[in-house]
């Protein structure tokens, strides 16, 4: 990834956010919070999103779903859920770091489908 710097040599504020973003995306949580975290997403999630999480309440979240889905955008629905909808947000269970872990896990299809 190539940043983009200002004529003064400091990095524009899209270029910081993508650092962050692909830091986030690159975080690992630690063995027992990662278990933690998948039993989350297969109960808690699963209760609308379907314990298979092919859909129910809410829409499936397989990797095929999440196909061509940018993971920023992912990142933010779990912190901050979608208002008007029954999406709630999770901001007070979850890190940044660790919504970027579960995102990851389910577009990578290793979390969650059985």
């Amino acid at each position: 990834m190539r940043a983009v710097a200002s004529r003064k040599g400091r990095l524009t504020a899209g270029a910081v956010g993508c650092l962050a973003a692909a830091a986030l995306l690159a975080a690992e949580p630690a063995d027992s919070r990662r278990a933690e975290l998948t039993h989350l997403v297969r109960q808690d999630c699963g209760s609308c999103h379907g314990m298979t999480l092919k859909g129910g309440l809410g829409p499936a979240l397989t990797r095929d779903a999440l196909r061509g889905k940018p993971a920023e955008s992912l990142i933010v629905t779990v912190l901050y859920g979608r208002p008007g909808t029954a999406m709630p947000p999770w901001r007070a269970f979850v890190s940044e770091a660790e919504a970027a872990w579960i995102v990851r896990q389910l577009q990578e299809g290793t979390l969650g489908e059985r």
